[in-house]
């Protein structure tokens, strides 16, 4: 992580905290907390934001630090965002959605941000405008659009966004199906089988399907010890998979005849391509497998708004400037987070808030004519094993020969060791970084 990005979790980065990362020349630079230029004041330019989740409510947030003067307005469909991070917790009855939820009232008061709760059903990039369901019409000068992830239930056969609704949740956006999921886990008869189905890359929270995974695995072994989960996946490896292996070794009896997990590569037949729901079985390039509880988490591409505005490319995303995250395809639009092509950077949470930061002062930068920074982006990403058995995954991340690279060394993993202390501690980070996070999002 960032000294800059360090700072900015719990307070308002002051003049000071820049000219100690930065130096007193830069700082003077950017404008940031300078005094405002009344001119610019005047005709302030409008910032329009659809999407109020971490990266729209980051972007928001950190352009107002950036900008004192620039009118921004969040767009945004539903009065109150549920995270997806953390959501595996409540599948397993440790969390409820509701210390998931959040709203906008912060960034709105706080931040002087227009917060509008409305479904955008348009844009015409020409005219600068964007259409929403209510019939109301908004200019704006700069258009930041976070859309999220949509899912391909094409790719599978007999499997539909109305059964992912009713009896075969993928619980991969926190809300309803979670609770479904969880229910189901809960009701399953003793010595039953679940299989999880992981999604082909790339997809939102790479290491998700593998917690979640560790959490049914644990959930069998305190209530359920003589069921079974089977990780049907198409890959042949995963984020985190030496340290997930090794704790699934540890704690559930992985590789061994009385295993509560078994993971299934693609080259083993692991790859589901359909699903009989009246017989409760998957279907794989090998072979069909019937169990009790199904969570098949679909392909995924560029939300359906991103689709929708004609952001996507031939690969289902988004293609941007790796510098400010601006769109190849529309100009003074700018697409964060998930649905964006960042290269090596994974589909998560702290990407989006890190990439939203960047494009925050990119933006502020280009409003006031002044060149843009150097792009310097950030991943972070702790999952649990098990309760008390963290594991972690970081990376600096730069631009490099047109591609968003790790720089240097910076990147890596849980390291294998034999002090029983570590995991634990890093189940410890676990929880106190998200709750960091997210009052860095929307607080």
């Amino acid at each position: 992580m960032s000294q800059l990005e360090n700072m900015t979790f719990d307070r308002k980065i002051t003049r000071r905290d820049l000219i100690k990362v930065f130096g007193a020349a830069a700082v003077a630079g950017t404008g940031i907390f300078g005094a405002s230029n009344k001119a610019y004041a005047k005709s302030a330019p409008h910032v329009v934001v659809l999407g109020g989740g971490v990266g729209g409510s980051t972007f928001s947030k950190y352009l107002r630090f950036a900008d004192p003067d620039v009118k921004i307005t969040i767009i945004e469909q539903y009065p109150e965002y549920i995270t997806c991070l953390r959501s595996n917790d409540v599948i397993v009855g440790m969390h409820t959605l509701d210390d998931l939820t959040f709203n906008l009232n912060t960034i709105k008061s706080k931040y002087n941000v227009n917060v509008v709760i409305d479904k955008v059903v348009g844009a015409d990039f020409d005219k600068k405008t964007v259409r929403t369901e209510k019939g109301h019409s908004f200019q704006y000068d700069k258009l930041v659009v976070s859309p999220g992830i949509d899912f391909k239930f094409e790719d599978y056969e007999g499997y539909n966004a109305e059964l992912a609704a009713g009896d075969f949740p993928h619980a991969y956006k926190a809300g309803p199906q979670t609770l479904k999921l969880r229910d189901q886990l809960f009701g399953m008869r003793k010595g039953g089988v679940a299989i999880i189905a992981p999604p082909q890359n790339p997809f939102r929270c790479p290491p998700g399907p593998y917690e979640r995974a560790s959490f049914f695995a644990e959930h069998f072994k305190n209530f359920n010890p003589t069921a079974k989960l089977i990780v049907l996946d198409p890959k042949e490896r995963f984020t985190k998979d030496v340290p997930f292996k090794k704790a699934w070794e540890r704690l559930y009896g992985y590789k061994t005849d009385n295993a509560l997990l078994e993971w299934i590569p693609g080259s083993d037949g692991g790859k589901v391509v359909g699903l009989d729901a009246k017989n409760k079985t998957v279907l794989t390039e090998f072979g069909e497998y019937k169990a009790d509880v199904i969570n098949i988490i679909p392909n995924q591409r560029a939300g359906k708004l991103a689709q929708k505005l004609g952001l996507t490319d031939r690969s289902g995303w988004c293609p941007i400037d790796r510098n400010s995250f601006e769109s190849t395809i529309h100009k003074e639009v700018y697409v964060l987070g998930d649905s964006s092509i960042a290269d090596a950077m994974p589909k998560s949470g702290y990407s989006a808030n890190s990439q939203a930061k960047v494009c925050a002062q990119a933006v502020a930068d280009t409003l006031k004519g002044n060149q843009l920074q150097k792009a310097i982006y950030s991943n972070v990403c702790y999952s649990l094993a098990g309760q008390n058995y963290g594991v972690s995954i970081a990376a600096i991340y730069e631009v490099r020969d047109g591609l968003i690279q790790p720089k240097g060394k910076s990147a890596g993993v849980s390291p294998i060791t034999d002090k029983p202390a570590q995991p634990i501690l890093e189940a410890v980070y676990q929880k106190n970084w998200q709750r960091e996070f997210v009052k860095d999002v929307f607080s």
